[in-house]
C-alpha cells in the first residue's frame, strides 16, 4: 500500500492527537493474539483489522453454527460449518488485505499456551470458560504479556487491563475459578447481541491504547450493566 493510501485509510486516526503518525506505525506492527473468534472476538477482530494492526492472530477450535449469528458478527449463513477462524480471516482479509492474519486452529491448553503466547506483544481473551481464562491469565504473568480481559452474560460484562507493566492480574481479584460445573454461561441463558458488541469495542479500545502508548487504567475492572444501563469500576 502506498504512503498516501495509507494516510488516507487510517486518516481519522491519525488526526488523533494522541496518535498521530507514529502512534499508527506501532498499530501497523504491533502483534495481537485474540483468543476465541465468538461473541467478544468478533468486535475485537473488526475493530484491530480497521484500525490496522500489523499480525492478528486468532486462536479458535469451534466451528460456526446458527445460533452464533445473533452476537458473532464476523461470521455469516455462509460460514455456517466451518472453522471459525477460517470465516474470521476471509473477514479481515475482504476488510483490510494488509493485515497479516495467523489462524490458529487449536485450543489453548496446557502444553501449548506458552508457546502460542509468547510470540505476540499482546493477548485479548475473548474465551467463554474459566479454564481457559485462568490458563491465558497464568501464562500471560509467566511471560509478562499484557492481557485484555472481558466477560459477558445476559445483560452483564466486564473488562479489565491484567499484567500491564506489572499491574495485578485475574488471580488479584478472583484467586481462583469457581468450581461448580454448573455455573450459568451463555449458552443456557443466553445473551442479547449488542452486549458482546459493547464489550469486545471496549477491549479493542484499550488494546489500541496500549499499543499507541495511550495511558490505561490499570488495577480496575469495569462492569457494565446493559439492562439498567449503569457503568460501575471496582478498584482491586
Amino acid at each position: 500500500m502506498q504512503k498516501e493510501d495509507i494516510f488516507k485509510r487510517y486518516s481519522r486516526q491519525i488526526f488523533i492527537d494522541e496518535i498521530g503518525l507514529e502512534g499508527q506505525k506501532k498499530i501497523m506492527t504491533s502483534k495481537v493474539l485474540v483468543i476465541g473468534a465468538g461473541g467478544l472476538g468478533s468486535p475485537v477482530i473488526q475493530y484491530l483489522t480497521a484500525a490496522g494492526v500489523g499480525t492478528l492472530a486468532v486462536a479458535d477450535f469451534d466451528k460456526v453454527e446458527l445460533h452464533n449469528l445473533n452476537r458473532q458478527v464476523i461470521h455469516n449463513e455462509n460460514g455456517i460449518g466451518t472453522l471459525k477462524v477460517k470465516s474470521a480471516e476471509v473477514f479481515v482479509n475482504n476488510l483490510n488485505h494488509q493485515v497479516n492474519f495467523i489462524r490458529i486452529e487449536q485450543k489453548v491448553n496446557e502444553l501449548n499456551a506458552e508457546e502460542m503466547l509468547s510470540q505476540y506483544d499482546i493477548i485479548v481473551d475473548g474465551s467463554d470458560n474459566f479454564s481457559t481464562r485462568y490458563l491465558v491469565n497464568d501464562t500471560c504473568v509467566k511471560l509478562k504479556k499484557t492481557l485484555v480481559y472481558g466477560s459477558i452474560l445476559g445483560f452483564s460484562g466486564q473488562v479489565a487491563v491484567f499484567n500491564y507493566k506489572g499491574s495485578k492480574n485475574l488471580r488479584d481479584i478472583f484467586p481462583e475459578p469457581p468450581f461448580d460445573e454448573n455455573i450459568p454461561d451463555c449458552d443456557s441463558l443466553g445473551v442479547l447481541g449488542a452486549l458482546p458488541g459493547i464489550v469486545g469495542s471496549m477491549m479493542a479500545l484499550q488494546t489500541l491504547k496500549i499499543i499507541t502508548g495511550i495511558p490505561v487504567i490499570v488495577n480496575q475492572l469495569t462492569l457494565i450493566d446493559a439492562l439498567n444501563w449503569r457503568f460501575q469500576t471496582l478498584e482491586f
